[in-house]
């Protein structure tokens, strides 16, 4: 069934709004993890003690829950700052890359997972296909993923590893298509403007936001360069 033009652009508009707050996301979560980096005072706080990184590890849980569960019941403006509060901290947490990997391959990587992302959300977007039966398979293959990884942490095994990362890409390049063709059937029409269809993309942003995220890093865990 083909859509109006009116609602084509309603839609694309909407999207766009999406792509800005992801985009603006992952711009916050970069600069404050290169700032951590290079900022000796700031790198003492962060992973001077194990306490700080792990409890900020478990800080960052705590706010994405709370904006997915409180997001219909606080003003806009509110989700827009506990969005980029969370992007915030999760740069302070992911500089831990640039101590192990080299910078020149963690761009290259990150323009990798770009690509991917790039090409795979277009896909979600333009596609006529229905994704729900592969999202779901995919949903599966994500709670495998993570209950593997943390296993994982205790038997220490570099091949399971490896494995889990592959998977973990294919989990996460799959959930790119499948969640952007959710937000986008995902949004209520007529409603442009308002507080809801704010909230309605920051949701979107969040999501694909951990969806570029989780890619990068399962790309990074199998092509980054370590230091030596």
């Amino acid at each position: 069934m083909e859509m109006s033009p009116d609602i084509v652009a309603e839609t694309s508009r909407y999207m766009q709004k999406v792509y800005f707050w992801m985009f603006l996301g992952l711009l916050l979560s970069g600069t404050v993890a290169l700032f951590t980096y290079n900022v000796p005072a700031v790198t003492d706080i962060v992973f001077g003690n194990g306490l700080v990184f792990y409890g900020l590890l478990i800080f960052q849980l705590m706010v994405v829950g709370g904006l997915v569960l409180f997001i219909k019941r606080i003003p806009a403006v509110l989700g827009i700052l506990t969005f980029l509060f969370y992007c915030l901290i999760t740069g302070m947490t992911l500089s831990v890359i640039f101590f192990v990997y080299e910078i020149t391959s963690i761009g290259l990587v990150f323009f990798i997972a770009a690509a991917m992302f790039a090409f795979m959300s277009i896909y979600g977007y333009f596609t006529k296909t229905d994704l729900t039966s592969i999202g779901q398979v995919l949903i599966m293959g994500l709670f495998g993923v993570v209950i593997t990884s943390i296993a994982n942490i205790f038997l220490q095994n570099s091949a399971f590893d490896f494995v889990i990362s592959i998977i973990g890409v294919i989990v996460f390049t799959g959930l790119t298509a499948y969640d952007t063709q959710k937000i986008k059937e995902k949004n209520i029409l007529g409603n442009e403007g308002t507080e809801e269809d704010t909230k309605e993309a920051v949701m979107g942003a969040l999501t694909l936001y951990l969806d570029f995220i989780n890619l990068f890093l399962q790309l990074l865990k199998l092509f980054g360069k370590r230091k030596r």
